[in-house]
């Protein structure tokens, strides 16, 4: 039977205190029951005893900390993950840019890169690749590593191209024409090792990098910013931090997209789409 460890109140505090404090990565308003149970997580996963087994270790090897933080951070993603937001971005939403010179493309909380590489083989579709300038950015280490590499599983991802079909290969303009388009043209199948790998052409688009979202500043100026399923972990009041980050990160006619179960509750100064058009974007005015 796995052993349970449940943390009170006060050591959620303590944890959150002492990661501040020594690193400067502060976790007060991420949401409380959710960190509660990733340190939790991390006492049973590492055979700590308690909150100050973990507060020692990390105070005493900043590598360490930066596995916990990695370990903290919830990384959820897929190939073309949610068909009817890929095809909404398909047929009504990338066409905007097609008389922009440049489009800027921001990621924010990209986990593993499926998300990244989904936007880039779209792009290729539209003929827009070239004109993307794409950045991808994680507060975790470890899975900013997993993205560059773009190599995936094909046991544990083997409905990926499943969603590839339904977005990639299905007529916008016809939905019953079918359109040929191998998987050899974005991926390398490697099947001793069971896995695939996207090609290289897509991964040197992408510029990787560290972004702490509740420490973070404007580091470019961005057409579309991605960031879905991210700050539904946060509270409200670091969500309209957040938010107004990527507000200040936008052109005045850039686009923000979310989850679709994530509620904005403050967009200063902006206005939401059409929810007939697809739930969960916004675009700044």
């Amino acid at each position: 039977m796995a052993l349970k460890i449940d943390i009170q109140k006060t050591d959620v505090l303590r944890v959150i205190y002492e990661f501040n404090k020594t690193y400067g990565i502060d976790f007060s308003n991420y949401a409380e029951m959710s960190f509660k149970r990733r340190v939790e997580h991390i006492l049973v996963s590492h055979n700590l005893h308690n909150v100050d087994d973990l507060i020692r270790k990390t105070r005493e090897n900043k590598e360490y900390f930066q596995k916990c933080v990695n370990d903290i951070t919830v990384n959820t993603t897929e190939l073309f993950r949610d068909v009817t937001v890929w095809n909404n971005l398909r047929r009504n939403v990338l066409n905007l840019f097609r008389e922009k010179t440049h489009i800027n493309i921001w990621h924010a909380g990209c986990s593993s890169g499926e998300e990244v590489y989904s936007m880039l083989i779209l792009l290729n579709e539209l003929n827009l690749l070239d004109k993307a300038k794409v950045f991808a950015t994680d507060i975790n280490t470890e899975i900013l590593d997993k993205a560059r590499n773009g190599i995936f599983n094909n046991r544990l991802h083997h409905a990926y191209f499943d969603s590839f079909d339904k977005v990639i290969k299905v007529n916008p303009l016809n939905f019953e024409e079918t359109l040929d388009v191998p998987y050899s043209k974005y991926f390398e199948q490697d099947p001793l090792n069971k896995n695939f790998r996207v090609k290289k052409f897509l991964r040197d688009k992408v510029t990787f990098k560290q972004h702490n979202l509740v420490e973070g500043s404007i580091f470019y100026k961005f057409d579309l910013i991605f960031c879905r399923n991210v700050i539904i972990y946060f509270n409200t009041e670091l969500q309209n931090k957040v938010i107004s980050l990527f507000h200040e990160s936008l052109f005045n006619d850039g686009m923000l997209l979310v989850g679709a179960h994530e509620n904005i509750t403050y967009l200063p100064m902006g206005s939401k789409f059409d929810p007939k058009i697809m739930k969960g974007l916004y675009f700044k005015k």
